[in-house]
Formats: C-alpha cells, structure tokens, sequence
C-alpha cells in the first residue's frame, strides 16, 4: 500500500490540511488515547442532551436520557465533563406564595398528610397558584398535577386572583379532559380560591373528597410548590428582561408544560421518565 508520506512531504500534506508540522509531530509522539476519543463523542451527546432540555438538566437527568439512548456512561463521568466544559444546569431560585387564607369559609383537613403517592392515575389530584411579573402587570397561573404522574393535567392563566378566573375553569377543565370517577382526592392550600363557596359546590357535584394543606406548612403542598420552583427556574428566570406582555408569558408557559414537561422532561421521582412516558407504561401493563 503506497503510503502518501512516500509521495508528498510532511510539510506539503501539513500546508494542504491546514495544521502545523510541530502539531503534526506532537501527535505521533502523544497520540489521542481511545478513551479522549470517547470523552469527546460522549461529551458532544451531553451537549446534545443538555440543549433538548433547554440547558436545565443536571447530570443525573442527562446520564438518564442517554442511558434510555443506548449509551453507556455513568452520572460520575457525565458529571466530570460537563464540569470540564462548563456545561451547568440552572440555578434555581425562590419565590413567593399568592393564595389568602386569612378569609370566614370552612376549612376542610388535610387528607394527605404528606403522603403524595398513589397506585393509579386521577386518584389524587393537587393545585396550587403562583403568579408571573410581566410590564403589562401580574399574570396568575393556576395548575392541577395528577399525583400519580406529576402531570400537569389542567391550567389557567388570569389576570386576577379570583376564583372564577382561576380555580373554577382550571378544575373545569381537568374534569373535562379525564373524566374521573367520584371519590377523587383533591387536595390544595386554604387559600380563598378553593374554601370558597363556588369551587366547593362544583368539587361536590364532581363527588371528590377536598383537602387542604394545614397553615404555614409549605410541605403539605410539596408536589405544586415543586412544579412552580421548577417552571420558575427553568423558564420564568431565564427570561432576560422579563416578559413585555402578558400574551408572551401565556404563550411560553404553554409551549413549556405542553410541549415540554408533560411530555419530554425527565422526572427523577418517576425513574427518569416523563409523565406522558410514565403513563403510556402504565396502561400498556394495565
């Protein structure tokens, strides 16, 4: 076999490549090792993965999602190059409640008491409402998360604090969509959104059983105070500048729980799987 350093230069082939002979001779005598090779292919993977989950999973969600791909890797040496090439998840931040429960409405105990798990989907249902700065003022978001899968299985965004705008079509909604059976739990803060009169009289219709979490015990509530967290880091703060209108902010929490979290984004709670995923395999044994 004619070798083409038999034919042309080193000098010649290096001008042609584009590389430098001092290069070109560093390599034979410290060639890339088949591991540096494979840290390379690995790391380009991890790039991959870590821009499809819009630069918030950490290394254990990453290690998950190429692990489901097929390749072998381990979260330690994911971890380690990602820290080599200053590939970071968020960072998240706090944020603030919005819900009044000072207020003259019943109040009905807590079901729960902190046990979020359950056997079956639309057997607990939990809600909660944050609220979103944009230049055109607050917008509020209301949400209701399926226990089962932590899927975000209804939503609605509003103007105001009121429960015609927020609790009332969001528990609507959701009842439209999966049609549970009576006897649902569903389980919220104190907040007047959900003691009032309105909401309680169509949870009654409905035939669910209410809960609500006891007073200053942010815990009682862990699985909605984790999603808001969760959006609010990997959304709503990596917004620079905020939001101009409220339009833009409804629009891009739609396309995030919608196209994203009940669809794509890894759940370590669920086996790194997402709530559609976790679902689909649920009714696939059933």
């Amino acid at each position: 076999m004619i070798k083409h350093k038999d034919v042309h230069s080193i000098e010649k082939m290096c001008r042609v490549l584009g590389v430098w002979k001092s290069g070109y001779y560093s390599f034979l005598k410290n060639p890339v090792s088949r591991r540096d090779l494979e840290n390379t292919e690995l790391t380009l993977l991890i790039k991959k993965e870590y821009d499809k989950s819009r630069g918030v999973y950490g290394s254990p969600r990453i290690t998950a999602s190429l692990k489901q791909k097929g390749v072998k890797c381990s979260r330690p040496r994911v971890a380690r190059l990602m820290n080599k090439t200053d590939i970071k998840s968020r960072i998240r931040k706090s944020y603030k409640k919005t819900t009044n429960s000072e207020h003259g409405y019943e109040i009905v105990p807590n079901i729960l008491e902190q046990n979020f798990t359950t056997e079956a989907p639309n057997k607990i249902w939990a809600s909660d409402i944050t609220y979103l700065k944009t230049n055109e003022g607050w917008l509020y978001l209301t949400v209701i998360i399926d226990l089962f899968n932590r899927e975000v299985v209804s939503f609605r965004r509003s103007k105001t604090l009121l429960a015609i705008d927020t609790t009332i079509p969001a528990l609507k909604k959701a009842y439209e969509t999966r049609k549970p059976e009576a006897g649902l739990i569903f389980h919220s803060d104190k907040g007047v959104q959900y003691a009032c009169k309105a909401f309680r009289d169509i949870i009654k219709s409905y035939g669910f059983r209410q809960s609500m979490s006891a007073k200053g015990k942010c815990y009682d509530n862990a699985p909605s105070e984790s999603f808001f967290k969760t959006l609010k880091a990997e959304l709503i703060y990596l917004k620079k500048g905020g939001y101009t209108t409220r339009k833009l902010a409804e629009t891009e929490i739609f396309e995030y729980i919608e196209c994203f979290y009940n669809t794509k984004r890894l759940h370590s709670y669920l086996g790194y799987l997402s709530p559609k995923d976790f679902l689909n395999n649920f009714k696939a044994a059933a």
